[in-house]
Order: structure tokens, then sequence, then C-alpha cells
């Protein structure tokens, strides 16, 4: 294998039997087998995977439940056993893929370190020179005598996580468990992540959040029911995911009719009722120019004056792309009010946009509004040629003093 190759991955294959009958006797099961009755489905998790993580990658894999990241880690780091195809590795890996693995709840949770570090192949020595930092960056000291089995779930994974990072292995891999720990050490983790870039470390990191693989990598793979089906940028690969998710779950994108959306769920109100919103699908494609064209109804039940409101916000980004509050339109009078509107998007690339509106009266005050549940969301594709302005709109640029600079998302 070539030396700058840390992890190589060759047609890979797994399946697994699933039993559809339990057989309690010999002579049940031999019946079964003269009978041609296998009594097991077999199950095919990953079909044919290939692809390469060089040394100093941060590589992501996503997916959706279910389509074979978690089987493919483990064929990484060696817990599983391929039924075709090779998996090459070069250097020391640590792997860190199931809460609680390695651990023992009736040990402490300073047992728990050595014993850990045992399986990942260090000596005693080895661990007592790591074991001070572990403490450090798990914010457990108080704790390490009390047995695992008292420790909150946050408390395990961060302990597990610093035992994983501390490890000075060649290659890190990841499971996305670091959801469970709390919003302080998900900026420690962070700041890891943002360090082991810097420091060209190799880690291989399974997650759902598109923001990470944009922040943290550098290269990602989607998988799809056990196939790859995207390896290329991080903002390739996250808009995919993103559009294969809107779309298997029924969402509006700009391409699909939608019907009207009820994004008022609660109980209505003094001022308004009926509050929809409907995306003109059939407007939003013109003569090649990408538009978002929406209409909202609503009935107003006292006398006054109301307008609309409305913004698109990057959903990955979590920042507005465009926001109208200029109490244009303004409505007077009772009654039931239909208005149709239009945004242009034909600068927008390659992202995931949540359309929010609300019903506001003269002096801004809201009295209908689409909650974030509820909102609208318009997937807009990628294309592979783009002009200097998509460009920029997509790339997280924004332009001061007369020129273009890059601005942290």
């Amino acid at each position: 294998m070539n030396n700058e190759i840390a992890v190589k991955v060759d047609h890979i294959g797994k399946s697994f039997r699933l039993p559809t009958e339990s057989t309690t006797s010999l002579k049940r099961t031999i019946v079964n087998y003269f009978k041609g009755i296998k009594g097991y489905n077999e199950q095919k998790v990953l079909r044919d995977i290939s692809f390469e993580v060089k040394k100093g990658d941060f590589f992501g894999i996503v997916g959706r439940n279910g389509s074979g990241k978690s089987t493919l880690l483990k064929i990484i780091s060696q817990i599983y056993t391929p039924e075709k195809g090779s998996v090459e590795v070069n250097g020391k890996l640590v792997s860190f893929i199931e809460l609680g693995v390695g651990f023992n709840p009736e040990l402490t949770g300073r047992e728990n370190v050595y014993l850990n570090g045992a399986m990942l192949g260090f000596s005693e020595k080895e661990v007592d020179g790591m074991y001070s930092d572990i403490v450090e960056f798990a914010e457990l000291t108080e704790f390490m005598n009390q047995k695992l089995k008292n420790y909150s779930s946050g408390m395990q994974v961060r302990l597990a996580f610093s035992v994983a990072i501390q490890a000075k292995s060649d290659i890190l891999v990841l499971d996305e468990v670091l959801a469970v720990g709390d919003e302080a050490f998900q900026r420690k983790c962070n700041d890891y992540f943002m360090k082991a870039k810097d420091e060209n470390k190799t880690i291989i990191l399974v997650t759902h959040s598109m923001e990470s693989v944009r922040k943290y990598c550098n290269k990602a793979l989607m998988i799809d029911k056990g196939e790859v089906k995207i390896i290329g940028t991080p903002d390739d690969v996250a808009n995919q995911y993103s559009l294969d998710n809107v779309t298997q779950t029924g969402a509006s994108t700009v391409i699909e009719k939608t019907d009207d959306i009820d994004v008022k769920k609660e109980e209505e109100n003094d001022y308004i009722k009926g509050f929809k919103v409907r995306l003109l699908s059939d407007e939003l494609i013109e003569k090649d120019q990408k538009r978002i064209a929406f209409e909202v109804s609503y009935e107003v039940l006292e006398e006054m004056k109301t307008y609309i409101a409305f913004s698109l916000t990057d959903i990955d980004r979590n920042i507005w792309v465009y926001n109208d509050n200029s109490l244009d339109h303004m409505t007077t009078g009772l009654g039931k009010k239909t208005l149709r509107y239009t945004c242009n998007l034909n600068e927008m690339n390659g992202c995931k946009l949540r359309l929010g509106v609300s019903v506001r009266n003269e002096s801004d005050q809201p009295f209908a509004f689409s909650d974030k549940e509820n909102s609208p969301i318009i997937i807009i594709s990628p294309k592979k040629e783009m002009s200097k302005s998509e460009r920029i709109s997509s790339s997280g640029l924004v332009r001061r003093n007369g020129s273009w600079e890059e601005i942290e998302i």
C-alpha cells in the first residue's frame, strides 16, 4: 500500500443472517434442511465498498440510519470480518464506536481507564503517562474512584472519548456518540477537532451532522443501502445527503409539487386564524431562473393593518440568506387575505433553506408565524458549473471594504 495512504478499503462486502424461525430439536433442523428451508434471511449490509483515506485526512462518512455506516467502521476497526474484499491500515488505529464498549460498570473510572488502555494495546506504564491528561480532559477528577455504573451516560462518553484521543494513535475512528456530551464538552471536542486538523491527524468520523462534515472534513463519503453513492468534497456530499433526506421524507424541493402546509399548529388567536403557506411549484423554475414562489392566506378577525414578513435561512450554516421585513403590501380591514410572493434564488447553489413566514401588524407585532418544525424546506441542488457570484454565495464569503474575504460559519 502507498505510504501516503492511512486506510484502504477494497471492494468490501458484508451480510448478516436474520433467523426467521427457531428450531428446538435436531430432528426439525434436519427435516428443514432436506426441505430446503433455511430458517433465515440473508441481509446484505455492505456491497462492494471501496475508498482510500490518506494520512492527514479528516474523512467523513454519512448516510441514513441502516445504510451500513457502523458496520463499515467495525470492519475498519477489525471488530467484524468482511465476507469479501479487504481493509489495509497503515499505522496504529484506535476506534470509539459505541458507548460502553470495553468498559466494566462494576469497576471504578480509574480501573476502566487502565482496562481500556490495555485493550488498546498500551502497557500499564504507558497508561500511567496518559492518565492525568485523560482525567483532565474528561473533567472527572472527583469521580475516578467511583464505580462506572454510577456515572451518567454523559460522564461515560466523556471518559471513553478522553481515553480514545489521548491514546496517541495514528488513526482515530469515531462514530457519532459524542452527541451525548453536554454543551461544554461539545465545545471541547470542537477545539480538539480543530487542533487535529491543524496537526494533520487522520480521523474517520461517522455523523448525521452536515454542519460537522462541512466544518471539519476535507473529504467525505455517503453510503446508501450498503453502496457508495458519492465520494467527494464535504459540500458535495452534505448537499447530496440533505437532498436525499428531504426527498425521501416528502418535504418540498425546488422542483417538487407540494400541498398546503399548515404552519401554525397551536390554537388560533384573537386576531388571526386559518394561517397557511403554500409553495407554488409551477412557478419555481421559469426559463432556467430559480425562484421560490409561495402563497400566504389568513383571516383577520379584528380591524387592523397587517403585512407579511418572510425570510430564507441556510439551515446548515444557520444564517439568513434573505430577509424581507419592509412593510410592503400592507393590508387593511377584516376578512380573508391571500398574498403571493416570489424570491429570486438564481445565485444560490447547493444548499438547504427554510422558509419562515409571519403575519404582523403595523407595529411589527407578530400574530401568526411558521414554527421551525413546520416551516417549508427548499433544497437547491448543486451545479457543477457556477458563475463567480454563485461560487461566492455558496462558499461562505462576505464583501468587506470592496473585496471578498472568508468568514467562519
